[in-house]
């Protein structure tokens, strides 16, 4: 991949990305410098996306053979997340100012100009992909720009024109995996003829994209009104009826199963097979539930599902599968 003020109740892969987004309580008029700082860079995504880092990376070499060179790679990697999420918030402040969850983010009420906003937002850009060059190599430097990119110049735009934006947001979601696998020496390890990291990072990238669908159709049903008073394209707006999103929710968590199920091949591991089988199957029955009641209720219920099936698959992966 998508992928979405830092006092919420709920932070779900907007973009960086669509990632992650998030569900949230507004951030107070008063707020601290620390809520400000919180809301612009949504430290709670940033997690998401440095867990997906981190699976990529020992799903393809193991531990890392320098820990500095990790912490420098989750930090940049971290700077690059927080740029891009400044960088949407600048160009979504008139339609944050629209909606409840999102009036009271910084620059949307005024508390950041905008010019400054800009500043920082270039700067965190900057030195994050100059700390992920140096960490983990040009490869892995250029997908987090390229995440970047699309993320704040295609998905957040789209939004705007097109219910398509999801699709565009979910690409931005999934391509973290491949700064982990280009920071682990996955091209030179699939060039020199392994093929186990690449084929493992390629199932999960898969994995993420196809979350995503699911993930952000709940949050799209919870907030359609919202989104519509905004003037924001998203599928719930333009079919109200909810059963283009059910539809797209329930066909993308049942191509999710196979795609986890790839995850156990390289390591040969039964025991993330089974773990990958329970979490997929599991997202299908709470996506099944939301497709044909179409209610709040099962919005919520597949939303706090797909939150827990991809801690419980990025936790299997991890614990039983390392390529041998």
């Amino acid at each position: 991949m998508t992928p979405p003020p830092f006092t919420e109740a709920v932070a779900v892969p907007a973009p960086f990305g669509g990632g992650l987004s998030e569900a949230s309580v507004p951030v107070a008029r008063g707020a601290s410098w620390a809520a400000d700082l919180s809301s612009l860079t949504r430290p709670r995504i940033a997690v998401m996306v440095l867990a997906t880092v981190v699976s990529a990376f020992w799903l393809t070499a193991g531990r890392p053979q320098s820990s500095v060179a990790m912490l420098v790679l989750l930090a940049g990697t971290t700077l690059v997340a927080a740029s891009s999420s400044i960088a949407n918030q600048i160009l979504e402040r008139h339609t944050d100012r629209a909606m409840p969850r999102t009036a009271a983010r910084p620059v949307a009420t005024g508390r950041l100009a905008v010019r400054d906003a800009w500043w920082l937002s270039a700067a965190t850009l900057v030195v994050g992909a100059v700390g992920v060059w140096l960490s983990g190599g040009l490869a892995a430097a250029a997908a987090a720009v390229v995440t970047w990119l699309l993320y704040v110049l295609a998905y957040t735009p789209l939004k705007r024109i097109t219910p398509l934006n999801t699709a565009v947001g979910a690409v931005a979601g999934a391509l973290p995996v491949a700064i982990g696998w280009a920071a682990a020496g996955g091209p030179e390890r699939l060039a020199a003829g392994d093929a186990r990291g690449g084929l493992a990072a390629a199932a999960l990238a898969t994995v993420l994209y196809l979350w995503q669908f699911p993930h952000f159709m709940a949050i799209a049903w919870l907030y359609r009104r919202q989104y519509e008073a905004a003037g924001l394209k998203m599928l719930t707006v333009v079919d109200p009826s909810g059963l283009r999103a059910a539809g797209q929710s329930l066909a993308a968590s049942l191509a999710m199963v196979p795609a986890s199920l790839v995850l156990s091949v390289p390591s040969g591991s039964t025991r993330l097979f089974l773990a990958a089988a329970v979490a997929s199957i599991t997202y299908v029955l709470a996506a099944t539930r939301f497709a044909v009641r179409r209610d709040d209720a099962s919005a919520r219920i597949l939303l706090f599902t797909s939150l827990g099936s991809l801690l419980g698959l990025l936790t299997a992966a991890v614990a039983f599968g390392r390529p041998a």
